[in-house]
């Protein structure tokens, strides 16, 4: 309880003392809005006063909008401002976002108990905003050279997903490309991320790693597979079809016959249609390449191989970040 001293010889009233003391409270947030004033009972004995001249200096902060009487409850602060109360307006964009709003008011009383003043505070929040949408004015996404089909993958996902320009520099081009750059935000799979933030950190570039999908319920398929199954992989990324052949060989054994091929390697992909009995492309681009090859060599097939298409490489988690860093939501 917030001690009031009232000074019985001093030609200043002692409703006006009691009245400022409390008016301080209340700014000083040692009443913070919602806080239930003390009873006329208990201020009457902590300071000596007559009940009915505190009775008189709560109506009178009733009337000046510092506080709110609730009948048969007491007497409470009222909320100033943007914290909702109807002594001032609030934006629409603190209604609907009441719990980011809180985070926001929490940092800020954290950088003024660190010392920062209001103005510092502003520049500080200004800075990192305005840092991030320079980043999210360019968006490179960067795989190693050998890899560039992973790079591809994601490159056509994220242009589809956040429908703004997305350009693919090989990781061994990166740091040539930063040096030209303003700004930006670098993007990759979290195979490269080592390599590519020691690249893009030194220019206060941020790099953000992505997930890649699971493959969880292509994986489920492939434990069902009869045993001496010929299975096609095939992939724009070579890193994919290098882990893929691992995986399931972890899986399986030797009890499957693993081909792979990529898209692009259209001699293998005949073989690999003529052969396979099943096929799993991981992703959409390789699904069109496998029916085409299928088509060519349809004269030499007595059945077709059954099509497994896994539809995305980037997890939706990574593209719901992405498009909350990126500004997007």
């Amino acid at each position: 309880m917030v001690d009031f001293h009232i000074q019985a010889d001093s030609e200043i009233p002692a409703s006006s003392q009691l009245f400022n003391q409390i008016r301080f409270a209340i700014a000083s947030r040692q009443f913070p809005p919602g806080h239930r004033l003390p009873s006329t009972r208990q201020l009457a004995m902590q300071t000596g006063l007559h009940r009915n001249t505190i009775s008189k200096v709560y109506r009178q902060l009733e009337d000046a909008g510092f506080v709110d009487a609730r009948a048969g409850a007491g007497i409470f602060v009222r909320a100033q401002g943007d914290e909702g109360g109807s002594g001032g307006s609030r934006s629409p964009i603190v209604d609907r976002h009441p719990i980011a709003y809180k985070l926001v008011q929490k940092s800020l009383d954290e950088l003024l108990a660190q010392g920062c003043t209001l103005s510092q505070a502003r520049e500080l929040f200004l800075a990192e905003i305005d840092w991030r949408l320079r980043c999210s004015a360019r968006v490179l996404v960067t795989s190693p050279r050998e890899d560039i089909g992973a790079g591809e993958l994601m490159v056509r996902e994220l242009q589809q997903a956040l429908q703004i320009p997305v350009q693919l520099v090989p990781l061994e081009e990166l740091e040539g490309v930063l040096d030209q750059a303003r700004g930006g935000t670098v993007v990759t799979s979290r195979y490269f991320v080592g390599t590519a933030e020691a690249i893009a950190a030194p220019k206060s570039v941020r790099v953000i790693p992505i997930d890649i999908y699971d493959y969880r319920e292509e994986l489920q398929q492939l434990k069902t597979i009869p045993s001496h199954t010929n299975i096609g992989l095939v992939s724009l990324s070579t890193g994919i079809l290098r882990a893929a052949e691992v995986i399931i060989h972890s899986l399986r054994g030797d009890e499957l016959l693993v081909t792979t091929a990529q898209t692009e390697d259209q001699f293998k992909l005949n073989a690999l249609a003529r052969n396979s009995q099943t096929i799993v492309c991981f992703d959409l681009t390789s699904h069109e390449a496998v029916k085409s090859a299928i088509q060519r060599v349809r004269d030499d097939l007595i059945r077709a191989p059954r099509i497994v298409t896994c539809e995305n490489y980037v997890g939706e988690k990574s593209i719901n970040l992405l498009k909350r860093e990126l500004g997007l939501e």
